[in-house]
């Protein structure tokens, strides 16, 4: 089909993604209507209100949402709120565990009553049995995991955190369980002190700092079932979503399967390392450190040129992404290989995303760029360049200003030292594709 009848055919969705895309896309004055986002911390979460702008203007009710990258579930909470039927996918369990359990429709009343009963039983379980809990510690957990866990959670930090958890596992209800399960993984993974001797948690740069009081975890739980049943009102499925443990090359979904695809990759040559912070969770969820390391050289983005996530072969790259190379190569083959892979994974999840939109179909693709080796990757063009090869018409890029006071991003404050991360991440690109 020739460009000129491509986007005749195309006026509405075309030239309406097009607008949006020219409008104010920082948010940085507006604040969520839906609370159910804050409930787990996540890194480098964009603000509900993008997707929403997306979904509110280029889909009605009853519409189909798809994440193909659904991390946190931000697109899937809001095409359910604004009563859009939703499908995301993630290889993450984490992203699986937090997801689902904000689209759970359990009510405030629920929450504190299952919450207290859990707590309870806990406090008792750690008051009348410190040595069959330390017992359950080591049959539990192989000595690799079970050395990850001594190294960053003192001996009583763990006794509380199993209490809490072998409790949660009677639960028979499963939705109700995952909620629970996110519960006590937002106890773990927090944005201020927590229950660990980690500094930096949620983000995902860690370290151990030796003269930190860790929180009580029986405490800090108690806190958090608070701030969810304060939120609880929000969590809802009215649109009806559904959650996929799959790669975002290999969903396995049906063809023109959405609507609208609204997603963020993640950063290239692995910026932000999820996996350092969700297997604090993890590990305690039954999740060996050396699954989780073998997973970790899966995800889209990783720093290293091998263990491809499933699905990616070398593909022809458009001359964008080639130049980029050419010159990151004359500097780290190395960097250049990584930023290769993640290129050729970015081509096959575009080739994807096309195959799962109806015609006419958009996909929103929020994107920021990285230096490697002093050189500016220019992500957002050589993702738009990768997506009209693919047969993507090109409706343009926006830009939005990140509001770091707000978001979770891991960067110091301070004056005196500013990291590689600090000073590149201040700008994200959104990408508006229409399937032609």
């Amino acid at each position: 089909m020739a460009l000129t009848a491509a986007v005749s055919s195309l006026p509405t969705v075309a030239d309406t993604l097009a607008g949006l895309l020219h409008g104010d896309l920082s948010f940085h004055k507006a604040d969520a209507v839906n609370g159910a986002h804050s409930l787990h911390p996540f890194p480098a979460k964009f603000p509900p209100q993008l997707p929403a702008l997306f979904v509110e203007n280029l889909t009605a009710p009853g519409d189909m949402v798809l994440d193909p990258m659904m991390g946190s579930g931000t697109t899937l909470l809001e095409a359910a709120r604004l009563g859009r039927k939703a499908i995301g996918c993630d290889i993450d369990p984490l992203s699986l565990i937090v997801a689902g359990a904000k689209l759970s429709p359990l009510s405030p009343v629920q929450m504190i009553q299952t919450g207290f009963d859990i707590l309870s039983a806990a406090k008792g379980a750690l008051a009348g049995g410190e040595q069959k809990l330390s017992e359950d510690l080591q049959r539990r957990y192989d000595s690799e995991t079970k050395a990850f866990i001594d190294y960053w959670f003192l001996p009583h930090t763990q006794l509380e955190l199993l209490a809490l958890l072998r409790e949660i596992e009677k639960i028979p209800n499963a939705k109700t369980r995952r909620f629970f399960v996110m519960v006590f993984s937002s106890v773990i993974i927090t944005k201020s002190a927590g229950v660990s001797l980690a500094r930096d948690l949620s983000h995902t740069r860690p370290h151990r700092v030796l003269d930190k009081k860790p929180l009580s975890a029986f405490s800090e739980f108690t806190k958090r079932l608070a701030q969810c049943a304060a939120h609880g009102k929000h969590l809802n499925n009215r649109g009806g979503a559904k959650l996929k443990h799959a790669p975002a090359q290999n969903t396995k979904l049906p063809d023109a399967v959405a609507d609208l695809i609204v997603t963020s990759p993640p950063y290239a040559n692995n910026a932000i390392d999820y996996m350092r912070a969700h297997k604090f969770s993890l590990a305690w969820l039954g999740h060996p450190i050396k699954e989780l390391s073998s997973l970790r050289a899966k995800y889209i983005g990783h720093d290293s040129a091998r263990g491809n996530s499933p699905g990616t072969l070398a593909v022809p790259l458009p001359p964008e992404c080639e130049t980029t190379l050419g010159k990151l190569s004359k500097l780290s083959t190395q960097k250049a290989a990584a930023l290769n892979r993640y290129f050729c994974e970015m081509r096959n999840v575009s080739a994807e995303m096309r195959r799962l939109l109806k015609p006419d179909g958009a996909c929103v693709i929020v994107v920021a760029s990285s230096v490697l080796c002093g050189v500016d990757v220019q992500t957002h063009k050589c993702l738009a360049a990768i997506g009209e090869s693919v047969g993507f018409y090109l409706a343009g890029i926006g830009v939005r200003h990140i509001n770091r006071d707000r978001r979770m991003m891991p960067a110091r404050w301070d004056k005196k030292s500013h990291t590689q991360i600090e000073e590149r991440m201040h700008d994200e690109y959104i990408i508006g594709l229409v399937k032609t």
